[in-house]
């Protein structure tokens, strides 16, 4: 998807069936919310280790509307090396982009704002979540490339199970 309008007649992102009208998608801003960095068992942490630490990573993604076509989508990352009261490292970087749907239907913007979305915003967190991990004083984390439709689908049924388990 591209962007292929900047009209400022533009119809909300709700209303895609106005004639002719193309989807149009921006994003306006990028940025670093939060970033934490903990190197607690320094400076012995940084000595020769005699095997590979266990490393966990976890991504979570959430959005929210700021206006009827604007909208914050935040992609959560965090990753530990080691385990409790041993860990090596422990970061964590909440790193959002703000985007601007125009003339899109209804039906597409969940979507895109939980798979699409943080799929462009990945790059630039797993790069800052890399340097972090390389300024303190660790080989860089190269995070690998994220499902972002498999985990859609994946916390969609949760959901759904959820509420079922409620009802």
């Amino acid at each position: 998807m591209s962007d292929t309008s900047s009209s400022q007649g533009a119809q909300p992102a709700g209303s895609g069936e106005s004639a002719g009208a193309q989807p149009s998608i921006r994003v306006l801003a990028q940025y670093a919310k939060d970033l934490s960095f903990e190197n607690p068992q320094a400076p012995a942490s940084l000595q020769q280790q005699s095997q590979s630490p266990k490393i966990n990573i976890d991504v979570n993604v959430t959005a929210r509307g700021l206006s009827e076509t604007d909208f914050e989508v935040t992609l959560k990352l965090q990753a530990q090396a080691g385990e409790g009261d041993s860990a090596l490292f422990h970061v964590e970087l909440d790193y959002a982009g703000i985007f601007r749907l125009q003339n899109m239907p209804k039906e597409h913007i969940h979507p895109f704002l939980l798979i699409e979305a943080p799929r462009m915003l990945f790059p630039f967190a797993r790069q800052i979540v890399a340097e972090a991990t390389r300024n303190g004083g660790f080989p860089p984390l190269m995070i690998d490339p994220v499902d972002f439709a498999a985990l859609y689908r994946r916390n969609l049924a949760e959901a759904q199970n959820s509420s079922a388990a409620t009802n």
